[in-house]
């Protein structure tokens, strides 16, 4: 009789676990600081002046939405700078309207937690 009750506890266990395996990889879980009512979708940074160029960044490291928020929210920081971030495509898409430096950008990535593998444009 125990042996069934202690089966019956690592079944709901592992129900559980395979539960949150799936939410985490489909970005819908608490990963990297998110969940529990916090909001992933970054805020669109919009530039003073006209966009002067554009800058594309390979991200590595980024898993889920809120990875996203961290990258955009990294770079939209730094002045005259703007971000559109694709988990997909693990990239950034930097729109400046005044130089950046690429070695700003990855301070600013690097800063945030992820890895910048190449800086074009």
């Amino acid at each position: 009789m125990i042996d069934v009750i202690i089966l019956l506890i690592v079944v709901v266990l592992l129900i559980f676990a395979v539960k949150g395996s799936i939410k985490h990889f489909k970005g819908e879980g608490p990963c990297c600081g998110g969940g529990f009512g916090t909001s992933a979708k970054p805020e669109e940074k919009k530039l003073s002046n006209p966009v002067i160029g554009k800058k594309t960044v390979n991200i590595s490291g980024m898993h889920c939405d809120h990875c996203v928020k961290s990258v955009t929210d990294a770079i939209n920081e730094i002045d005259g700078a703007s971000a559109k971030v694709s988990l997909k495509e693990e990239k950034a898409v930097v729109s400046y309207d005044r130089e950046v430096a690429d070695a700003d950008i990855r301070r600013a990535v690097e800063k945030a937690g992820f890895q910048v593998v190449s800086i074009t444009g």
